[in-house]
């Protein structure tokens, strides 16, 4: 069986495990009424629409 010939360092034990920064960006979509880009599944702050129907209203 394969043994470690010496002891891993803490940096790079810590290199290894650290893969916060990789994380993938999150995704945004167009509004369907104003075009602002906006999370999927979510209301849209500018508009205040959710899938063609407005669900929050906005003064304009």
């Amino acid at each position: 069986m394969a043994v470690p010939k010496r002891k891993v360092s803490r940096a790079r034990r810590d290199k290894r495990r650290s893969n916060v920064w990789k994380l993938p960006m999150p995704a945004f979509s167009k509004c369907t009424q104003c075009g602002e880009l906006k999370a999927p599944h979510k209301v849209c702050l500018n508009c205040g629409y959710y899938k063609g129907r407005e669900v929050i209203s906005k003064e304009a």
